[in-house]
């Protein structure tokens, strides 16, 4: 029996170590064959669990690796995804911490920031998270190898406070609290600039840097964060450790002026 003209490209694809492929690319391919003869093809080759779609327009292939899951990994693909989107990105937050080995728990969600609103992508088993974020620091990404190529990381500095900004995103700041007390490990002092501070708000800052300083006793990460606020004369106004949740009546840290209005027990 003759192979399928549209399965034998695809595994010559693979063979050349490309995992996903756009329909603009197939129809280059094959710009005799008829549109609708070409999505024919792609949905039986889906429906046999060769390739999957993901996003209009763009296709995953699926290895003999990855033929029981009949998915591949977030972090294989998502460069490719988003480059087909033409958007900047980054893989942050709680699947930016699990690459510096700071999960705690594995992630359910797969988490990228980008500048756009991106509906969420549900496909097989796996969730990728889009966070808008309003510009993409790129001086705080990292380059992370994969099996496939690069993608782009946020530091560690960068993932800790974006982890305060976006708490209630991943869980709240009982989550927040136990990832940071593993992400320190990877985190440097000398990397707490005022260039990455200046992307967030003052209330941002001085919730991390309560944590830092009174919950997790890192209080080497505390006072650098404490002198790069003062270098750059921000005023600290009280503010509550959990929005949402009353806050009179409460005591409040002297120095970051938050107002502790619930109780922090990271899971450590």
């Amino acid at each position: 029996m003759q192979k399928n003209y549209l399965l034998s490209w695809i595994e010559e694809l693979l063979a050349r170590g490309r995992i996903a492929f756009a329909y603009d690319d197939v129809k280059n391919a094959f710009p005799e064959k008829p549109e609708n003869a070409l999505i024919q093809s792609l949905s039986r080759l889906s429906h046999k669990g060769k390739i999957v779609p993901v996003y209009k327009g763009f296709y995953l292939i699926i290895s003999a690796e990855y033929a029981n899951r009949k998915i591949i990994p977030p972090v294989q693909f998502i460069d490719y995804l988003m480059e087909y989107i033409g958007k900047p990105y980054y893989v942050g937050l709680l699947s930016a911490a699990a690459l510096y080995g700071a999960a705690h728990q594995q992630p359910q969600e797969f988490f990228v920031l980008t500048t756009s609103k991106q509906l969420a992508t549900y496909k097989k088993g796996i969730k990728i998270n889009y966070v808008i974020k309003s510009q993409i620091p790129s001086q705080f990404l990292e380059d992370k190898k994969t099996q496939t190529g690069y993608i782009k990381v946020s530091s560690p500095e960068l993932t800790a406070l974006d982890l305060i900004y976006y708490n209630l995103r991943v869980g709240g700041m009982n989550r927040v609290a136990t990832v940071l007390s593993e992400l320190v490990e990877s985190m440097n002092t000398d990397k707490i600039e005022p260039d990455l501070i200046k992307l967030f708000s003052i209330p941002t800052i001085q919730r991390i840097g309560y944590l830092l300083e009174t919950v997790l006793e890192e209080t080497e990460f505390a006072k650098k964060l404490y002198t790069v606020s003062n270098d750059l004369n921000l005023t600290f106004f009280r503010q509550p450790l959990r929005t949402g949740m009353p806050s009179a009546g409460f005591k409040t840290d002297p120095r970051w002026k938050i107002i502790i209005n619930t109780e922090i027990e990271p899971d450590i």
